[in-house]
């Protein structure tokens, strides 16, 4: 892959894997109520199952997804209904006990198959397999350099979003300041959803 290409991806990958999403959003989130390391079952799940989207996608199933509009569809209405479900039960959540029950449980599996419902996920998937890897006779090496490169973005973007999280759990463990900051995390999950439907 040309220096300028691979310098283009590594730009696309920060912008993308950096911004606010619902997985960042989770990560600080999960980290912020349960702590860093019960936090990292959903940092690691979020590479994998990102890992396993690119490499479906690069054998075709993301054309399909794109020539059947049901389909597509049927994707981002459980996305929204995932991240509205968990949104309405994070915003209830004002303890750091009341969040160490089932009130967010996303689990390592779940973190996985939040990708596949994901349309934040799918759009980067589709820009890199459209711009990076199909069509070119090396497209099978070119995904051998875009899968690892975007798995390290993915781990440190979580990562860091749920160190951010873990830093401010003793401060919001004082009055109503989890239940705010989970109320503000929720409504970022809730205006995602809302994104994802026009998008």
């Amino acid at each position: 892959m040309p220096i300028v290409e691979f310098t283009a991806l590594l730009v696309l990958a920060a912008a993308m894997s950096f911004s606010p999403g619902p997985n960042t959003t989770l990560a600080a989130t999960l980290a912020a109520n349960h702590g860093l390391s019960r936090s990292l079952r959903f940092v690691c799940a979020v590479p994998f199952g990102w890992c396993l989207l690119l490499l479906l996608s690069a054998s075709g199933v993301g054309a399909l997804v794109l020539a059947l509009p049901a389909l597509r569809w049927a994707i981002k209405a459980v996305g929204i209904a995932y991240l509205l479900w968990l949104a309405a039960r994070l915003s209830q959540a004002g303890q750091l006990a009341q969040a160490r029950g089932d009130l967010l449980p996303v689990q390592f599996w779940q973190g996985v198959g939040l990708q596949f419902v994901n349309i934040k996920a799918w759009l980067l998937m589709f820009t890199i397999v459209a711009g990076w890897i199909a069509g070119h006779p090396d497209a099978w090496q070119r995904l051998a350099v875009v899968l690892p490169v975007m798995a390290a973005f993915a781990l440190a973007s979580n990562l860091l979003y749920a160190c951010v999280g873990a830093l401010l759990r003793s401060w919001l463990a004082h009055g109503k300041r989890l239940l705010w900051f989970n109320r503000l995390m929720a409504l970022l999950l809730a205006l995602t959803a809302a994104w994802m439907l026009s998008a």
